[in-house]
């Protein structure tokens, strides 16, 4: 089903910013209520152990990216963990996609949440530059948020993720055209 692919990349985009806020709403989601039913392996994650160290998970990154200093270590090696779990997460929602193959979701989910990290990568030191890391507070709750709202719309109202990829595609099409003019014009 369509919705389940939406549902799928809403929530591995959500763990580019934040790994462990999608993880626990999809836990507790599917624990708690009927909107989520999660195949096996994936349900595994609704256990009382996994949500618990997920919550404890949380806290730390929460807390680590606001420290300076300690949020580009946290970064770092949140390198690894992000795209992992927006693998994971791709793959668990995508699980009743009949026709998807379940490497194709994890790679899906991979690139996913690997591409939003390595953007807000890419700005964390542009922010730190230019506020001497008095943004990076500011901004780490931003992006907190920013993975609240996308992972619960992700579950609730899927086909808005729709239509936030296809905006972002026509922003990123514009962009690059303009670029591209830019370019042109100064040769």
């Amino acid at each position: 089903m369509p919705i389940d692919l939406f549902s799928a990349f809403g929530l591995s985009a959500s763990a580019g910013l934040n790994a462990y806020i999608p993880l626990l709403i999809i836990a507790l989601t599917a624990r708690f209520t009927d909107l989520i039913t999660l195949q096996a392996p994936y349900d595994r994650i609704t256990s009382g152990w996994a949500i618990g160290a997920v919550c404890v998970l949380l806290v730390v990154e929460v807390l680590a990216d606001k420290v300076p200093l300690a949020d580009h270590v946290n970064d770092a090696i949140a390198t690894f963990i992000r795209p992992v779990a927006g693998a994971l997460l791709f793959a668990a929602a995508a699980g009743n996609v009949q026709a998807m193959n379940p490497v194709l979701a994890l790679v899906m989910g991979l690139f996913t949440a690997g591409g939003v990290h390595a953007a807000k990568a890419t700005a964390r030191p542009l922010i730190t530059a230019t506020t001497g890391g008095l943004g990076n507070p500011v901004v780490s709750t931003l992006e907190d948020l920013a993975a609240l709202v996308t992972s619960i719309v992700a579950i609730l109202a899927p086909l808005l993720i729709a239509v936030a990829m296809l905006v972002f595609a026509l922003l990123l099409a514009w962009w690059w055209g303009r670029r591209r003019h830019l370019a042109a014009s100064r040769a």
